[in-house]
């Protein structure tokens, strides 16, 4: 049975007749003037120019351009389903092979999704040539079901490890998509293929240029190219579970004092680019944060550490005048002013640490005086008695 000609008011593709709308395999469609198209058709058409970019960065495609590609693939027969139409031609040299991208795709045809965007039809696509170094019975890193033993359209090994085996299919549509609960077979029971390929989420797609790589050895430049060259199609963005916000918290700042009493008249959200009021977060965790003013730290104070780190032993205290703490305290004893109301919790812990590390040293000094003062004292008496003598 032949296909109908594409309506424009259907939504279907000028180019493969077909009006599918599953972004993942075909791409987004294209409206203008008119004209519908898939993503992917147009860019793997034969001979279909791609002008410069738009305003948006997208590249264009002139709906003259487009129907004079689907004039001259009128007179060419797709090899697969046998009509007429075929906008797909075979690269390799000597093959005159045409085809429709979705009637490609099902038979085992190779399209590449970078660079020249060129397709080979199921006798010339492209073939790993590498080993893959199998022990015994493999299974598919992703959906976890046996592989074949040699490499082939449908079983593909990572170039850099040569262990990480994996179906095509998994590789470009990726793991499952909901919660394990959702999707959990009773026991005993196997999984059928169907469900496996229903559960599979986006693993190129989602993970985008910047984030795809071996499932095992976490390469990312061979395995980028080989799979690329084989027609696994790594659309250019950031990843999917970045675009969703689901780690938006991550790169957010934190941004209030957590001083025990915060001094800033504006409140502890209230932070200025310099002096007394400029916010300082903890060097080692930067989960914490102070005013100068409320930590009693200088002017110039350009680091910070919170107690919790402190006592972790996390990075080094902070480089404060510690000698300025010690006289503001000294004066503020002399006036008769409580240190726990006057100073933050943390300069006065360390204002106790510091009193009793200078007690420790004078302790120390009294009692090396005091030996000095018996050993002289020792030392006068044996000269006292050798002049008697």
């Amino acid at each position: 049975m032949k296909r109908k000609a594409p309506d424009s008011r259907e939504g279907a593709c000028v180019l493969c007749r077909r009006a599918d709308s599953n972004p993942d395999v075909y791409g987004e469609k294209r409206w203008k003037d008119g004209v519908c198209a898939h993503e992917n058709c147009l860019y793997l058409a034969s001979r279909l120019p791609v002008r410069h970019a738009n305003e948006m960065g997208a590249d264009e495609f002139l709906p003259a351009d487009i129907r004079r590609a689907v004039k001259r693939a009128s007179r060419k027969l797709c090899y697969v389903c046998g009509e007429r139409g075929a906008t797909v031609t075979c690269r390799q040299k000597g093959c005159k092979r045409s085809f429709h991208f979705p009637c490609g795709r099902e038979d085992g045809c190779v399209s590449q999704f970078s660079g020249q965007y060129r397709s080979f039809c199921r006798e010339h696509r492209p073939e790993q040539s590498v080993q893959a170094q199998q022990d015994g019975e493999t299974s598919c890193l992703i959906c976890l079901e046996p592989v074949e033993e040699k490499l082939s359209y449908h079983t593909m090994v990572c170039p850099a490890c040569l262990r990480a085996c994996f179906h095509r299919g998994c590789i470009q549509v990726g793991g499952p998509s909901c919660a394990p609960s959702a999707w959990q077979v009773p026991a005993g029971s196997s999984v059928p293929l169907t469900l496996v390929v229903t559960l599979l989420q986006q693993q190129a797609l989602r993970a985008g240029l910047f984030s795809f790589q071996c499932p095992q050895c976490k390469d990312s430049e061979k395995f980028l190219l080989e799979m690329s060259s084989m027609g696994i199609r790594v659309p250019l963005r950031q990843p999917a579970w970045e675009a969703d916000g689901a780690f938006a918290e991550l790169y957010q700042r934190h941004n209030r004092c957590d001083a025990s009493r915060c001094l800033c008249a504006g409140g502890r959200e209230q932070a200025e680019e310099a002096g007394p009021w400029h916010l300082l977060l903890c060097s080692s965790c930067a989960a914490r944060g102070t005013h100068r003013r409320c930590s009693t730290l200088r002017a110039t104070a350009a680091t910070w550490e919170c107690d919790d780190c402190v006592g972790l032993g996390t990075g080094e205290m902070e480089k404060v005048g510690r000698g300025k703490v010690l006289q503001d305290w000294f004066l503020n004893k002399r006036h008769n002013v409580k240190i726990e109301d006057d100073l933050p919790e943390n300069n006065y812990k360390m204002i106790q640490l510091l009193i009793a590390r200078k007690r420790m040293k004078l302790d120390r000094c009294k009692s090396l005086e005091h030996r000095m003062m018996e050993q002289n004292e020792g030392n006068s008496k044996q000269e006292d008695d050798q002049q008697l003598l």
